[in-house]
């Protein structure tokens, strides 16, 4: 990594870390008419299903094959893209770019493809589809970013709607036996979910690596634990976040579990405990991870190189470690007991994964060196 673009001072900035949450809230939909949208749930940062559309927010019409999904296997928010778009089997509507897992300050590239450069958009970093739409784009280069293929330009990078559109607009694409991730008729009870899940569980973790005091650690340690006992406890007694069936809230939630012991545990103390000393989420975690879209979709290696490289704020060393041993995620959930039917609502499981998407043998116990 070059020290011109070094990361160091871009993660712990002193105090408590707070996200940049404001993200390009462009929307691709079924019906471009903006009249569907002009009410309707605000943007939050957990996103909505039902969602309006936001100020100077432009729609853009689903077609397949006009975008490119760009979503590292290393980023957590990247990685729920990932998944449901493979739940879905939105694969032939929807490209795929997979940046390596590490960056500079100028962000994700394109080093793992033939030549650096993105086979389809002909990029080598993807901060130049931002750059296309908005010359000199002030904020952070995030994944996961949908890029316009014609132009070469993103479209949004609003990784909270990003999904809920997949299950909501994109049904036209869907493959046969696609399952309902949505639940309408839990949405009340889940939305509060999602938004604690997203506040304590998601971003605690990052509140917890990347705080800048003991008091601003302390305060996300506590509070990161406190939902993992509550997740714990409602785990107990139900298969899955909302019952018998998988739906976007376990998506959510499994991105972190997944990183939790390799990097979350050492590299962002929080070391109350590991996830496999919980034992229903740790069971619940493997439960997934044994089923297809889910475990199918993670990089261990990638991950560990992402998380202990990029963040020289934390690990300036950027020495990666070479545990945990990762054959434990094979064991048996033992959770079949807690539902009658599932995991997916009225649907199946997708098949195997395209060899061009595989997850490289030894980088996960599923794929074995």
């Amino acid at each position: 990594m070059s020290e011109e673009y070094s990361t160091k001072g871009a993660y712990v900035t002193g105090g408590e870390f707070t996200r940049d949450t404001n993200y390009i809230q462009d929307r691709i939909v079924a019906d471009a008419s903006a009249e569907h949208y002009g009410e309707g749930n605000s943007h939050s940062k957990i996103g909505h299903p039902n969602a309006g559309l936001s100020d100077g927010s432009r729609l853009w019409p689903v077609e397949a094959g006009r975008y490119h999904l760009v979503a590292a296997r290393a980023c957590p928010w990247a990685n729920r893209t990932l998944i449901v778009r493979r739940l879905l089997g939105l694969e032939d509507a929807l490209s795929v770019g997979l940046p390596g897992p590490t960056h500079d300050a100028r962000s994700w590239t394109f080093d793992l493809d033939p030549g650096g450069k993105d086979p389809v958009l002909g990029t080598e970093r993807v901060q130049e589809n931002y750059f296309k739409r908005f010359a000199d784009y002030p904020r952070g280069i995030t994944v996961p970013a949908i890029v316009d293929i014609p132009t070469g330009a993103v479209v949004t990078n609003d990784y909270p709607q990003i999904t809920w559109d997949m299950s909501t607009q994109w049904k036209e694409f869907h493959r046969e036996g696609a399952p309902d991730l949505i639940a309408q008729d839990q949405l009340d009870e889940m939305l509060p979910l999602i938004k604690r899940i997203f506040t304590e569980v998601n971003n605690g973790v990052y509140r917890a690596g990347f705080a800048g005091d003991q008091q601003a650690y302390n305060d996300a340690y506590d509070r990161l634990f406190a939902t993992l006992d509550y997740l714990e406890d409602r785990l107990g007694t139900r298969r899955f976040l909302m019952g018998d069936y998988i739906t976007e809230a376990d998506v959510r939630l499994f991105t972190t579990l997944v990183r939790f012991d390799p990097v979350y545990h050492g590299h962002f103390k929080a070391n109350r405990n590991k996830l496999i000393d919980m034992p229903n989420l740790w069971g619940y975690a493997r439960d997934l991870f044994q089923t297809p879209g889910f475990g199918d979709t993670i990089d261990f290696e990638q991950i560990k190189a992402h998380y202990y490289v990029v963040h020289e704020d934390i690990n300036p060393t950027r020495i990666i470690p070479k545990g945990p041993e990762l054959a434990n995620w094979l064991e048996a959930p033992g959770r079949d007991e807690l539902a009658e039917n599932g995991p997916f609502l009225n649907g199946t499981a997708p098949g195997e994964v395209r060899a061009d998407e595989r997850v490289q043998a030894g980088h996960n116990p599923l794929y074995p060196a």
